[in-house]
């Protein structure tokens, strides 16, 4: 049995908020910089270049990537083998949240009730996904999710029928509906199976994949490789100009699922998504 102090979580919490909203994660600085190499629109390439040179200026002078600093999402991964000593867990965890949004100067977003609208002041509560462990480790894998992208999100309980093609349409579907609205390029998650909560947590999961990791099925991995050529095809492009580059990446997850459902969801993450993960 190890013991990890809560104080110890809120502290790593506060440090990795406040670094996700200023530095973007160097496998999405490349892929921005790859897309830039290969881009031919003259008004895409010019704002590629500026994304770029925000990226840099944000981690210099540790300032938002995005005016949009995000509700908090935390994946939260418990080795049965961890005692969490002098407090909870979950608060932990949100009061991390509350310490880096305050000393960071980040734009509280939060707000308490989805109908009267009033703001927390302090972006709690986070969203946290806990999941018990072999071991006597704590991994939290964190992102801050803006609600221009998270917006654009949809879930569609197919029919089994469908198939495959069908899961594939959908994709295309979502992609070309959200238009320049989620701040492409992008990442497209893509989630198949499960049930209606199961599915909207693998696409949510597959967007938060580092660029380049394909999926290790070799079917599902042909499959990613040919909705992003599909979905480059469309043109929408950065930020909706136009290009060669809509999306960075497509990551899809599967999950078994019942007999008589195929449910997918798609999830999208901007240019600039954000993600740490913390070993305890």
């Amino acid at each position: 049995m190890r013991s990890i102090w809560v104080e110890t979580v809120e502290q790593a919490v506060s440090q990795a908020v406040v670094r996700i909203n200023t530095c973007l994660p160097p496998d999405i600085e490349k892929a921005l910089a790859q897309a830039l190499y290969k881009e031919t629109n003259p008004a895409a390439a010019h704002c590629l270049q500026v994304l770029l040179e925000n990226t840099q200026i944000a981690t210099e002078d540790k300032v938002p990537l995005c005016q949009d600093t995000g509700m908090v999402v935390v994946h939260l991964e418990l080795g049965q083998d961890v005692h969490v000593k002098g407090g909870s867990l979950e608060e932990a965890v949100n009061q991390g949240v509350r310490d880096g949004y305050q000393r960071g100067f980040l734009r509280k977003s939060i707000v308490q009730d989805p109908f009267q609208r009033i703001n927390t002041g302090d972006n709690t509560p986070a969203i946290i996904h806990t999941r018990l462990v072999e071991g006597d480790q704590m991994r939290l894998l964190i992102a801050a999710k803006g609600a221009g992208s998270e917006n654009m999100g949809q879930l569609a309980m197919l029919k089994p029928a469908a198939g495959i093609d069908g899961v594939k349409d959908f994709i295309l579907s979502v992609v070309q509906e959200a238009g320049g609205n989620p701040c492409p390029p992008i990442i497209v998650g893509v989630g198949v199976g499960g049930n209606m909560e199961k599915v909207a947590l693998l696409a949510k999961q597959a967007v938060l994949r580092e660029i380049g990791r394909s999926n290790p099925h070799t079917a599902i991995a042909a499959m990613e490789a040919e909705m992003l050529a599909r979905i480059n095809a469309l043109g929408i492009g950065v930020q909706g100009l136009g290009g060669e580059t809509t999306a960075l990446a497509v990551h899809i997850e599967t999950y078994p699922t019942h007999m008589a459902s195929l449910p997918v969801a798609v999830n999208l993450g901007c240019h600039s998504t954000r993600r740490v993960t913390i070993d305890l």
